[in-house]
């Protein structure tokens, strides 16, 4: 692992409800090196999606700092920073939130497409990647007919389209078997592994945690050292 990749600096972040001001992340602080993989647990509703959000960039802090490859991402113009999270950040979330009228090919070549590379190139970048992740002979099909699973492979290989740099995934194992989820797990890890991808994964998952290079814990609005965890079996 090198330099950080994701740094955020004194995040301050919360919620207006009609009983008043919920506080979230209270200066928050967190370094994630490049090639790191990240486990962030916490208890229901501590604020880890927030935080997530907000590492990568989909909601603004309300204080604070963060650079992402070196970028300072709070002062980009909305149109610079669409672009810059297109092509430097994968998002994988509990529930797959695939398009139900395109296909797996169609859904991964989606950001492509987005990002202005050609049809055919996309299609092709599209095929390549859900073949690496065995879902070669379910290009064609439509996520109603692909198992809890594969939707969350074709949502894995969606968030890679771009080649990004960091992969963001909050309880992506959440809305599976516990031998699906372990699976999934693995899958991560061996792009992370392989590819260097940095990632950063929600969990509830003490043991798919343990595989992680580190663990942190959302507590009060800030992150602490998570207690050490029995490593999981490989």
């Amino acid at each position: 692992m090198s330099g950080a990749l994701i740094v955020a600096t004194g995040v301050v972040k919360g919620y207006r409800t009609a009983a008043g001001y919920v506080p979230v992340l209270r200066g928050l602080d967190l370094e994630v090196p490049a090639g790191e993989m990240l486990a962030i647990t916490g208890a229901s509703g501590v604020g880890k999606s927030t935080l997530l959000h907000v590492l990568g960039t989909l909601d603004p802090p309300e204080a604070g700092a963060i650079t992402v490859a070196g970028e300072d991402v709070l002062r980009l113009p909305e149109a610079r920073l669409r672009a810059f999270r297109n092509r430097t950040m994968g998002f994988v979330f509990q529930f797959h939130h695939l398009l139900p009228e395109f296909t797996a090919l169609e859904n991964v070549a989606m950001p492509l497409l987005i990002g202005r590379v050609s049809g055919a190139q996309a299609r092709g970048d599209a095929r390549r990647l859900l073949e690496e992740l065995e879902l070669g002979h379910r290009l064609h099909h439509r996520p109603g007919a692909l198992s809890g699973g594969e939707q969350q492979r074709v949502a894995v290989a969606r968030a890679l389209a771009c080649s990004p740099r960091a992969l963001l995934a909050d309880e992506p194992t959440g809305n599976l078997d516990r031998e699906t989820g372990a699976r999934l797990h693995a899958l991560l890890r061996r792009l992370n592994r392989e590819k260097g991808i940095t990632v950063v994964v929600v969990t509830h998952n003490e043991r798919l945690a343990s595989a992680c290079d580190r663990t942190l814990r959302l507590e009060a609005g800030v992150l602490r050292a998570a207690p050490a965890l029995a490593p999981a079996a490989p």
